[in-house]
């Protein structure tokens, strides 16, 4: 149902009939001839370059105006950011109609309003580069009108903060909070850094399936849905990570995919239920390999997004310089709770956990309790870049065992700024070994475990038909986004979060 309509709605509505009385289409065709961006003109205008910027068209969002009469001082804003532009009446409107500007431009026109210029650049008396306006034209009018700011010499001092706002308006909240959009310009050369860092090392960028009737290669629970053709359940994948290995068993020795993921779990900070992994596989590698291609990967990146290997959050300067800190996971719980855990049962690691207050359930086997262990006392602690290696068995179903420590696989954990960041194997490809931790994985389902994984048959045919040694890691995109951002919750890196439905 449509909301009852505000004073300024209302009113914006009546400017839009009278601007077709005027036989004005205030949503004219898409063609509109743009040479220059506002940040170009700001840059590059100078005395010298004038000649350059004699004819200029620009095309933005009218974010301002000062009314002086017969002319007019305005802000217009592109995607680059905002200029300031100079209408006068008699060089809009040169003959006896005035209408242009008199009606349309002083009176029918809006805060939000989208425009269209063309004229030279100048610099005014104060020493603003900005755009005489000889011509303009709506491109399209906005019924809605947009939060208010408060700015002064191109700083915005009175942003929008709402967060019900930011994130259930993201279209709004890139309009007034420039910010933003640079938040997520950052977030796109991030992504191109990675993809420039595999492809020149001749990784194979893929596509697998998001709708799987196995929701295999993690341990989560999944969004359920059915598919009515084939009568069957399907569900949304939680990791894409049996299917780039089935790609290895194929041939292909190196493959990536930025996988858009779906848990159907709790949500925070630093959780949200669709997200993108990135993950790649490289055959005849193992996860020491796999530790320093991680640190040359992010520390490029890092200076790809920002300039510098450094980020700061919450006043907190992180360096992605390789190397980095190295410690098994025994080891960092053993440093932060002055207890070895190295040959616990699953009773001493449940009593362990009693004595130190951390929540357990009779579904949790060895694997989980340790898991909650090291989450609940040890991972905040690792604010620099810090590797955890050397997993117990239990807690990886799909990882190779370690060749020379009992017990343990050779997996590694990336924990940056006191969070998971990358989670990497040596790729377990013994099919046999394969098939008892998924048997052991369904016991622990039938515990009530809702997050243990399922017996993928077909990935198991596959890998007896011979995997290479590989090494694999995944990656949480939107936590590294907001580690080289400097943001601290996942909505702030999310276009478009999950949101509550609207009142």
């Amino acid at each position: 149902m449509q909301a009852t309509l505000s004073e300024q709605e209302l009113v914006r509505r009546e400017k839009l009939k009278e601007i077709k009385a005027l036989g004005i289409d205030p949503y004219p065709a898409p063609l509109f001839e743009i040479t220059h961006t506002a940040k170009q003109i700001k840059e590059e205008y100078t005395e010298e370059t004038a000649e350059q910027f004699k004819k200029v068209s620009i095309a933005g969002r009218i974010m301002g105006v000062r009314d002086m009469g017969k002319a007019n001082f305005g802000v217009l804003q592109d995607m680059t950011g905002k200029i300031q532009i100079y209408i006068k009446r008699d060089e809009i409107c040169p003959g006896e109609d005035k209408t242009m500007y008199n009606t349309v431009w002083k009176k029918l026109l809006d805060i939000g309003d989208i425009i269209g210029v063309k004229g030279f650049a100048f610099i005014t008396k104060t020493g603003e580069t900005s755009i005489h306006v000889e011509e303009f034209v709506l491109l399209t009018k906005s019924l809605h009108p947009l939060p208010v700011i408060k700015e002064k010499d191109g700083e915005v001092f009175d942003a929008v903060t709402d967060l019900e706002f930011k994130y259930r308006q993201r279209y709004a909240d890139l309009i007034v909070n420039p910010g933003v959009r640079d938040t997520f310009i950052k977030i796109t050369k991030m992504k191109n850094a990675i993809r420039s860092f595999l492809n020149e090392r001749g990784a194979l960028e893929v596509d697998t399936p998001v709708l799987q009737s196995i929701p295999g290669g993690a341990t989560a629970r999944p969004f359920i849905t059915h598919h009515n053709a084939l009568d069957m359940p399907l569900y949304l994948r939680i990791a894409n990570e049996l299917y780039l290995k089935r790609l290895i068993v194929g041939g292909f020795e190196w493959v990536y995919e930025f996988s858009r993921n779906f848990r159907n779990e709790g949500m925070d900070r630093t959780h949200n239920p669709e997200f993108t992994i990135l993950e790649f596989y490289v055959a005849y590698k193992d996860y020491l390999w796999m530790m320093e291609t991680t640190e040359q990967l992010l520390e490029r990146t890092a200076i790809a997004t920002n300039g510098s290997s450094t980020a700061t959050v919450n006043g907190v300067d992180i360096d992605f310089k390789a190397p980095y800190k190295r410690i098994s996971i025994y080891d960092a719980i053993k440093e932060h709770t002055g207890i070895d855990i190295s040959e616990m049962d699953e009773d001493g690691l449940r009593g362990v956990c009693k004595q130190l207050h951390i929540d357990t359930d009779p579904s949790m086997g060895k694997g989980k309790l340790i898991d909650e262990l090291f989450g609940g006392k040890c991972e905040k602690h690792y604010i620099q870049p810090t590797f955890i290696i050397d997993y117990p068995i239990e807690m990886s179903p799909l990882t190779k065992k370690h060749r020379e420590k009992a017990g343990l696989v050779e997996r590694f954990e990336l924990i940056i700024n006191g969070k998971e960041i990358a989670n990497a194997y040596s790729e377990l490809n013994d099919p046999i070994d394969q098939r008892e931790r998924f048997e052991d994985q369904v016991k622990l389902m039938e515990r009530g475990d809702e997050e243990a994984m399922f017996i993928d048959y077909d990935f198991l045919r596959a890998l007896e038909y011979g995997m290479p040694p590989t090494a694999g890691i995944g990656f949480g995109i939107e936590r590294l986004a907001m580690l080289l951002t400097g943001q601290v919750s996942i909505q702030d890196v999310l276009l478009f979060p999950q949101m509550r439905a609207e009142k």
